[in-house]
């Protein structure tokens, strides 16, 4: 909890307008500790995270292109946010997989001494507020690893251009050890209001609702950086587009596939239609066993006993796991494992550098796809997904989270977000967010509406893929 007086501190609030923002992300890098008991923490976290239990302001209707970090050779995704007045800067998890927006504040008892912190009494315009169905204003979030807990409060939330004055967060009192690392401050959850323990309303739907946005979508590029030995902790991660799509970073058309048809959205949700392992058809499984979460605050991929098993049993001499790594599989380090996935219509093909974790102890190599529910059926059903897609999948293509109709699509990378070249000129201005001391692209306006990116960095080599796990880590501990 927060000291009285910091408590007494909490005021006002208001609405703004903003445009469609590209986000250049930076990436965390965990490259260099990499171990099979992180591999499983990272695990755990997600099956707890989807209730397997063990068992400036822009003009409106604009676009923005948001540069990403790439954290830890591919262990997060992070975006530079600004909270109160005057404005202090963060950089936090982009996480479609929640939808809480939290920061730790300076009030955190528990909190690394290290990670930049929100001082909720230097904002003139934040506010303390209860929840509509608890009547607190004190909130626990709760993961797979651990918990955030803190105080329910509103103020001015900017991103890329775009501003909420009336944004409603949870300034963290309390985190559990690890939950955070590096640069990263907190989590901006990209998902559907229904998820928010703070029964708020996420910063995306927030600008959606009050017409900011020139398009109802929200498009990521994400970097890879596994097989590059001289990574640092924080590289240039790609781009978050608010409010549109940036076509200088994807060929050819956009696959749309709708989400199911429920009462309520909570996770961005789709049905995972096929697979292909080593060019041939594996069979995976159909209906609730089929749903699946597109989560870029995950790094791995986590699927039901059967689906992850027929996978497998199609790549020769691989092995399932026991102890600490159940529910992972290891392979021969000299297979390079080809999978293929499809949720509707295309199949999208994953780098083997994403499939390959790296090698244990036996002198096999762990596979980036693993048994989400270690066998059992918990957690399947009632619109819970039984996959979660995080990054070993994302990198592989442009993703775009639309809004209305609810849909996910994917793209074909270009050769530009493949990693040669630079962005091309485009008829708009460029974006400003450069805080994170990576280059800012400027003049990249892909469909015309007045989106902005940031400038792309020079081509790096792929790297090997244990930096996947500290990401499936970090990003697991954002969800719910």
């Amino acid at each position: 909890m927060l000291p009285s007086s910091l408590s007494l501190l909490l005021a006002l609030a208001g609405i703004a307008t903003a445009d469609t923002i590209s986000i250049p992300l930076n990436r965390r890098s965990i490259y260099s500790n990499f171990t099979t008991d992180k591999v499983a923490a990272a695990a755990e976290s997600l099956r707890f995270k989807y209730g397997y239990i063990p068992y400036s302001q822009k003009r409106a209707g604009q676009s923005s292109a948001i540069p990403i970090i790439n954290q830890k050779t591919d262990s997060s995704y992070l975006g530079a946010v600004s909270i109160g007045t005057p404005a202090q800067q963060f950089s936090v998890v982009l996480d479609t997989g929640s939808s809480d927006l939290w920061v730790a504040s300076t009030g955190c008892r528990s909190c690394d001494s290290e990670t930049p912190s929100f001082d909720p009494t230097r904002s003139s315009t934040i506010q303390r507020i209860q929840t509509s169905q608890s009547g607190q204003s004190e909130v626990d979030i709760h993961y797979g690893s651990g918990q955030v807990a803190g105080i329910v409060a509103q103020d001015t939330v900017s991103m890329g251009g775009f501003t909420n004055t009336q944004q409603t967060m949870l300034v963290a009192t309390q985190l559990s050890s690890g939950l955070l690392d590096g640069v990263a401050s907190g989590i901006m959850g990209l998902a559907f209001e229904a998820l928010a323990s703070t029964e708020s309303t996420p910063f995306w739907q927030g600008l959606l609702q009050g017409s900011q946005l020139a398009t109802p979508e929200m498009s990521f590029w994400l970097t890879r950086e596994l097989d590059n030995r001289n990574a640092r902790e924080n590289e240039f991660g790609g781009e978050f587009t608010l409010g549109g799509t940036n076509s200088s970073l994807f060929t050819g058309d956009i696959e749309f596939i709708n989400l199911p048809s429920t009462s309520q959205q909570t996770f961005w949700l789709l049905s995972m239609t096929g697979a292909t392992v080593q060019g041939k058809n594996v069979q995976v499984p159909t209906g609730n066993l089929a749903l699946s979460a597109i989560d870029t605050g995950t790094t791995l991929i986590g699927g039901p006993t059967d689906g992850v098993k027929a996978i497998y049993d199609a790549v020769p001499g691989s092995v399932a796991l026991t102890g600490d790594l159940q529910g992972f599989y290891a392979y021969p380090c000299s297979t390079e494992v080809q999978v293929s996935m499809s949720f509707g219509g295309k199949s999208w093909p994953i780098d083997p550098v994403d499939m390959n974790l790296g090698t244990i102890p036996s002198g096999q190599c762990l596979g980036g796809i693993f048994d989400l529910s270690q066998g059992s059926n918990v957690g399947s059903g009632g619109g819970n997904p039984s996959w979660v897609v995080g990054g070993t999948f994302l990198k592989n293509v442009y993703s775009v989270f639309r809004a209305n109709p609810p849909s996910i699509g994917f793209a074909q990378l270009s050769d530009l977000a493949g990693g040669s070249g630079t962005p091309s000129p485009g008829t708009s201005g460029s974006a400003t967010i450069s805080q994170t001391g990576l280059p800012v692209p400027t003049d990249a306006n892909g469909s015309g509406n007045g989106t902005t990116s940031a400038a792309l960095p020079a081509a790096r080599p792929f790297s090997i893929a244990l930096a996947l796990i500290v990401s499936s880590m970090l990003a697991l501990f954002i969800t719910q």
